[in-house]
């Protein structure tokens, strides 16, 4: 399973591919980090974000997309800002008619570290290790990013797959 995560931001948004299946190690595609200038039309900053997300898709083909679920902060703008960069994510995803699935950051440290208190710096160093990597993926969203997507390729692929099953079961009949 190919799977995009995003790791949404205004400023820095994180993208990260891998592929691989529940229980075995992922390997790495690719990951980005989509910058917009703060000094910019908030129009222009999310136009962006969608064109570049967008060509990413398109690019990388994945068979999903695993996008960090925004949580309140106390910081309001830094909030609007990530729940902007969050729709315009998932609308790529769903654009591109694929599954989107939303994480928690407890979820996504939960499922790379063991720990849903892990910090950045335990993330990203798990990150590393599990994709064998030579050095940490930089910048932290990027290494977030990555997170994402194994959580998704760990966590949310069994999940699919165990809906998928109950909704053929609801339906009348396996496949």
């Amino acid at each position: 399973m190919r799977v995009l995560g995003v790791d949404p931001g205004l400023t820095r948004c994180g993208v990260g591919v891998v592929e691989g299946v529940p229980g075995r190690p992922c390997t790495l595609v690719a990951y980005y980090v989509v910058y917009t200038d703060p000094a910019d039309d908030l129009a222009l900053r999310l136009l962006h974000l969608d064109r570049s997300l967008n060509k990413l898709v398109a690019e990388h083909q994945p068979e999903s997309v695993a996008v960090e679920r925004v949580f309140s902060q106390h910081n309001v703008r830094t909030v609007m800002g990530t729940a902007q960069a969050s729709g315009i994510a998932v609308l790529a995803g769903a654009r591109a008619g694929l599954p989107v699935q939303t994480y928690t950051p407890s979820e996504v440290k939960a499922a790379v570290t063991g720990s849903g208190q892990a910090d950045k710096a335990q993330v990203t160093a798990m990150v590393t290790r599990l994709l064998r990597l030579a050095e940490p993926p930089k910048p932290a969203d990027a290494a977030d990013a990555l997170a994402l997507a194994i959580c998704h390729v760990w966590r949310g692929g069994t999940r699919s797959k165990l809906a998928a099953a109950a909704d053929r079961a609801r339906r009348g009949g396996a496949r």
